[in-house]
């Protein structure tokens, strides 16, 4: 099993800074996501700013959530 989320940080470019369960750190870049369903929302800048560790994983209040296994293997160290 990957490391969960401890921490997480929003940035203004639409990058999650990341430490993990095992205190690696991470870089997570959701614009690519911005385009799709759900996640268009997270669009304004101040909404995405708003995420969460959740239960191991990010979540924003509206339940958009990332897997954390995608997280760990998809964030830049």
């Amino acid at each position: 099993m990957n490391p969960r989320i401890k921490y997480v940080t929003a940035t203004e470019d639409y990058k999650l800074k990341l430490i993990f369960s095992n205190d690696e750190q991470g870089i997570y870049d959701c614009s690519d996501l911005l385009d799709f369903g759900i996640f268009q929302e997270l669009r304004d800048k101040n909404y995405f700013k708003q995420v969460k560790v959740v239960d191991g994983t990010i979540a924003w209040p509206h339940e958009q959530d990332i897997c954390p296994d995608t997280l760990y293997i998809d964030s830049k160290k």
